[in-house]
């Protein structure tokens, strides 16, 4: 049994689920201290995070994720207990096999290797951990950004284990990710009995050409790594339940998955220009989830991708696809932030599972990735 297996096991037996860690820090920590990681725990609520810095020098290069884990699901659907780790035909059975804690023994035993073979490397390696990622996150990893931030400690490079891999592990990166803002619209009407028209105004009637417009808005073209800006409305409700009263509102929950193309005020600007000129009496609230960011080709980039044709002869591909991740968080601190994980197949499900020699794939995948960086191993890339 391999280490990084031994360490997944031992990870997906705590009931860690979100916001909860249940230990797992603490198994972690109990590995990074020995390696002369100096441990700094942040309690925020209900949530346990984790910054642990080994040196003093940049470059300072970050592995980051999150320790807590999404519900089971209905425990008769799952061939074995979801926080009994089993491997059963190469393959590692667990919550959080996959999402994250496969890969976060991977990045620790990787971190292990390098020490030991460059006890006196240059630069720094930090871990940034929380148990806030798959709920709420509020309290998780933004907060360790902030703190870091306001002492002025930024990073240079960080690598965050989320699932990225779509058939082979290592074959997909993300180097950025989509933005995300949501809006919830109220249309105002007159309420009143549908068989008297004229004494009323049908905030529904009224919306209907306005959705259409924004549904064929075309926000922005995107880029070269990301694809257009995408509206979608995810709820509308409006009536009393009666099929002979029209509602006073029509209320409206829309969002938008934008990419650098667009900004934030670009955005509630058009939608708010497009509104008016239906001539609409409405309210609108806005929620930024997250920016979007991008890591162009450079360093980092360079290095993971070398480290994966080293070990699975694979020529990686770049991508912002997908929803969003703490990375949003830490590219406000860090200009090149990527993900790398394994296979993404099985994550939130039921049998949620890893292979076990992927995980010895990726911890090796890391190693690299850490020697190239901070001992100057890497390929010139642009």
């Amino acid at each position: 049994m391999s280490e990084t297996l031994r360490l997944a096991q031992q990870l997906i037996a705590r009931r860690s689920l979100t916001p909860a860690d249940d230990g797992c820090l603490d198994i972690i920590g109990a590995r990074l201290a020995p390696l002369g990681f100096s441990l700094e725990k942040m309690r925020c609520g209900e949530v346990d995070n984790l910054w642990a810095r080994r040196g003093n020098a940049g470059p300072l290069l970050c592995f980051a994720g999150h320790t807590d884990v999404v519900p089971t699901g209905p425990l008769d659907k799952w061939d074995s207990d979801p926080f009994t780790p089993e491997v059963r035909d190469g393959m590692l059975y667990g919550r959080g096999a996959s999402d994250m804690k496969g890969p976060l023994a991977a990045f620790i035993t990787a971190i292990e290797k390098f020490v030991a073979g460059y006890p006196q490397h240059p630069g720094s390696i930090a871990v940034l951990l929380t148990s806030d990622e798959e709920g709420v996150a509020v309290d998780g990893t933004v907060r360790v950004v902030e703190a870091l931030r306001e002492r002025n400690e930024l990073l240079d490079y960080c690598i965050v284990a989320e699932p990225t891999s779509v058939a082979k592990t290592g074959d997909t990166i993300k180097n950025g990710r989509r933005g995300s803002l949501s809006g919830a619209l109220t249309v105002k009407g007159v309420q009143g009995h549908i068989a008297y028209p004229h004494l009323l105004k049908n905030p529904i009637h009224l919306a209907a050409p306005a959705i259409a417009e924004l549904a064929a808005t075309a926000w922005d073209n995107g880029n070269e790594y990301f694809p257009p800006t995408s509206w979608q409305i995810s709820n509308i409700h409006g009536g009393t339940g009666a099929t002979n009263v029209v509602p006073g509102t029509l209320e409206i929950l829309f969002n938008f998955r934008f990419s650098t193309a667009s900004t934030v005020e670009g955005l509630k600007d058009k939608v708010r220009a497009i509104l008016d000129r239906h001539g609409l009496e409405y309210d609108l609230r806005w929620e930024l989830s997250g920016k979007p960011y991008l890591t162009p080709r450079g360093n980092l980039v360079g290095a993971v991708s070398d480290a994966i044709r080293e070990v699975t002869g694979l020529t990686t591909e770049l991508s912002t696809s997908g929803g969003t991740s703490d990375g949003r968080f830490i590219a406000g601190i860090c200009p090149q932030v990527i993900e790398l994980g394994p296979l993404n197949a099985t994550i939130h499900k039921i049998n949620e599972c890893v292979a076990v020699a992927d995980l010895d794939a990726l911890s090796e995948i890391y190693y690299l990735t850490l020697r190239k960086l901070l001992t100057g191993m890497v390929s010139s890339h642009t």
